[in-house]
């Protein structure tokens, strides 16, 4: 064992003082993660910033629901809105060339006519500037009002019911002032998916571990072309403790980087994953998943380099199917073979963790990442090493 751990201090030496560790396994995907979140991360927000907008505005009403329609649009919280009366000839061309967002006309007897139930028609014209706060103006004025006619309908349905004049007209203010008997409000649901942007940095995160990981096994061919690799095993050293102690390397730098990577995923752009114990253990089985597929390729390619050429199409694949970038859809056989993925498998995970989900809820993550790990280190104790007979 002394004899291992001698080797796994050496190496770890080695790849310290090599900077290509460094850029492809820190630098490199907290830069991805940083550009895409700028790019897309505002998508998963939940929320959308409205700009201010104008709105222009014709009042030949004289009752006291047209100026209450007005009151109501300039307080609105959802936005900042300019209120600018203007002669009713001149609303639909300023509409058209002062960028308005909104043009409305309120016509004559416009409170009377929701007063007595009779017909009365407000003229809204969509004005020259962004179609979303337009969208949004027109709903909010047809939601107040929607809240006038339902106190006009009260009022009436209160005097017809015998009711004075004035406690009906106290009943109709109620309608539109009072709180409403049903409320409701948003919430969250625990549906084991990131947010775009923690989606991001957890798929970056699974992408670029396959890429740390090849720095300590696939040091293998490298010693093997400069011949240290025959001088070590010729002395009295036991050969397993060669591809241990690469092996011990690459899974370490794998879950130092991981660590590194979510912690400033969390620190930066505001994510959580849930539980730190849980993360851990999804950490550690992705690193290892990731660690076992670079013993196959150190068996089936001849030189480091092939080795790097196979390493980055291995992680680029596996990292796209997975959902490193954009989540992916499938079906059928295909969608089987994609929740054997360990990017996937990893992104999963998390999400489970970050909706609040404990070690049981993240097993079929964690025997997947597993399961694949076994699978390669058993596909390579079989494979013939053709580096050994370059």
């Amino acid at each position: 064992m002394r004899a291992l751990w001698t080797m796994v201090g050496n190496d770890f030496r080695q790849r310290l003082r090599d900077k290509s560790v460094l850029i492809f396994s820190l630098i490199v995907p907290l830069a991805l993660m940083g550009v895409l979140s700028l790019a897309f991360g505002r998508l998963g927000t939940g929320s959308v910033d409205l700009q201010p907008a104008t709105v222009v505005v014709s009042v030949e009403d004289s009752g006291p629901l047209g100026a209450a329609l007005l009151d109501s649009l300039g307080s609105t919280e959802a936005m900042k809105v300019t209120v600018r009366e203007v002669s009713p000839d001149a609303v639909s061309s300023e509409t058209r060339t002062s960028g308005a967002a909104l043009g409305l006309v309120i016509p004559a007897g416009f409170s009377s006519a929701l007063a007595t139930g009779r017909p009365s028609t407000l003229q809204l014209i969509e004005g020259s500037g962004s179609v979303l706060e337009t969208s949004v103006l027109i709903s909010i004025v047809t939601g107040i009002v929607e809240r006038f006619t339902a106190a006009s309908v009260t009022e009436t349905a209160a005097g017809l019911g015998g009711i004075s004049p004035d406690m009906a007209a106290g009943i109709g203010r109620i309608a539109v002032s009072g709180e409403p008997i049903l409320q409701v409000r948003e919430g969250v649901a625990a549906t084991g998916q990131l947010s775009l942007r923690a989606g991001l940095v957890a798929g970056q995160t699974g992408l670029f571990l396959l890429f740390t990981v090849g720095f300590g096994v696939l040091g293998l061919l490298a010693e093997k072309e400069q011949g240290t690799l025959g001088r070590i095993r010729s002395t009295a050293v036991p050969q397993w403790t060669v591809v241990a102690a690469k092996a011990v390397v690459g899974f370490s730098l794998g879950v130092a980087a991981s660590a590194v990577l979510l912690a400033s995923g969390t620190l930066l752009f505001g994510v959580d994953f849930g539980s730190p114990a849980v993360v851990v253990l999804l950490v550690l089985a992705a690193a290892a998943a990731a660690t076992s597929l670079t013993f196959i390729v150190a068996k089936v390619v001849r030189s480091a380099e092939q080795a790097n050429v196979a390493q980055s199409i291995i992680a680029m694949v596996l990292g796209i199917a997975g959902g490193a970038f954009f989540p992916i859809q499938a079906s059928g056989f295909m969608a089987v073979l994609m929740d054997l993925n360990p990017v996937g498998a990893f992104i999963r995970g998390l999400g489970i963790s970050a909706g609040g989900g404990g070690v049981a809820e993240v097993a079929v993550p964690l025997m997947t990442m597993w399961g694949f790990a076994a699978a390669c280190i058993l596909t390579a104790r079989f494979l013939p090493d053709r580096g050994a007979k370059a």
